[in-house]
């Protein structure tokens, strides 16, 4: 008789329903996994936050973490688990500061992608602490924003130095624009950013091994943002696109996170590949939902099967010594870098494990997508986003955009 595995799936949520009833659904389609002479059984559970003594067991071998970037209760819970019970965590909680935009900056621009000219300023109100007065009369050096802001280039963008969506970010024009943007800032810390002349926005989600690049269009409503647009880059801005978002997250510890880059012609500019929470919602992805969610399940089953472990150490200095070697041109800094990538996330194995013990998990992903049981979910999300009078047309539109995926997935 093979040995039997037992493995639990934490979810640890915010307001979403969608993608976790999605995970939870197409994980019971997959079932037991035969794997090396064992049985692997997946389960999951929603996880609820209350006190725990640092020696507590944790039950869960595996968290997908959607919470912790802005509640810390979570976060603390996670880094306890990792360190003391060897929970597998898609994105490591020790490098949620980097995930504040600034440091994962500073992080590739010392690998040499090309990110746009970056610069931090003061904050416009003063912080809430009693210790600012005499800090800022003491030490804060006078400066002249103008004159960063020409030094820069217009136009530019203004936005906070830890993001997250979309949240006080501005187009700079001109100099009534800066100081505007500048006077409602209040106090985030701000950085302006120069901006690049660009033929599309892309916008790269990635789980685990697999990458999906699509065409964003952040000016459209929600619903309309990510374009149902195949081959949309050059051959080698699209090889960039995915290498650039692998490399930041094996760089980082991050296994769930999107990328977003400014690309003209062969040329690929990283301007946000930081994100805690990435969009996975169905009325965004739509077309692209399936794919999310498909992947999302196969690394997690991956990551527990083969007894993956999370990685605490990040190793920096393997990626600097590529950056500082002279002797290789910016392509080939990027196939080191993402040989380092590919190596973190064991991405050969993975593929080979998936088509040698997930055989029929694409055939089981399409018939899921036909099922009543995602029309359902599709339907609540739908009303629970939309005003009635509403429904009924995205209904219709996610309903055509999920449809055209079945197909395409038969030719």
């Amino acid at each position: 008789m093979p040995d039997r595995s037992q493995h639990l799936i934490g979810l640890l949520l915010g307001a979403e329903e969608d993608w976790p009833q999605a995970f939870e659904a197409l994980l019971r389609r997959v079932g037991p996994v035969e794997s090396a002479g064992t049985t692997h059984e997946f389960g999951t559970e929603r996880l609820t936050i209350e006190p725990f003594d640092l020696n507590d067991p944790v039950r869960v071998g595996l968290v997908i973490d959607r919470l912790a970037y802005w509640y810390y209760h979570p976060r603390e819970w996670l880094k306890k688990a990792a360190l003391m019970n060897g929970t597998y965590l898609l994105n490591s909680p020790f490098t949620f500061q980097a995930m504040e935009k600034h440091s994962a900056y500073c992080a590739m621009l010392r690998l040499g992608l090309k990110i746009p000219r970056t610069v931090l300023v003061p904050y416009k109100n003063p912080v809430d602490n009693v210790r600012w007065a005499y800090t800022s009369a003491k030490y804060n050096k006078t400066f002249d924003l103008d004159a960063i802001a020409d030094d820069l280039g217009y136009p530019m963008y203004m936005k906070p130095f830890d993001g997250g969506g979309w949240r006080g970010v501005s187009r700079i024009d001109n100099r009534e624009d800066l100081h505007t943007a500048y006077d409602e800032s209040g106090e985030m810390l701000m950085h302006l950013q120069a901006t690049v002349e660009y033929e599309k926005f892309a916008r790269a989600l990635s789980i685990g091994a697999e990458t999906m690049v699509m065409d964003f269009r952040p000016d459209e409503p929600m619903h309309n943002r990510y374009a149902v647009s195949h081959d949309f880059l050059s051959p080698s801005a699209g090889h960039q696109a995915v290498a650039i978002s692998r490399i930041v997250n094996a760089f980082f510890g991050w296994e769930f996170n999107s990328c977003e880059m400014l690309v003209a012609g062969d040329s690929v500019h990283p301007i946000d590949y930081a994100n805690a929470c990435p969009d996975v919602a169905i009325t965004s992805l739509h077309y692209y939902f399936p794919w999310a969610i498909g992947a999302l399940v196969k690394w997690s089953v991956f990551s527990l099967a083969t007894g993956r472990r999370t990685k605490v150490d990040l190793h920096t200095e393997r990626y600097f010594a590529i950056a500082d070697d002279e002797s290789l041109d910016y392509d080939a800094k990027i196939e080191a870098y993402l040989k380092l990538a590919d190596e973190h996330f064991e991405t050969a194995r993975y593929h080979e494990w998936v088509a040698q013990n997930l055989p029929n998990f694409d055939e089981q992903l399409v018939e899921w997508v036909k099922s009543a049981d995602f029309d359902r979910i599709l339907t609540e999300t739908v009303k629970a986003t939309y005003p009635a009078h509403e429904q009924d047309k995205f209904q219709a539109h996610f309903r055509g955009l999920t449809g055209l995926w079945v197909i395409d997935q038969s030719r």
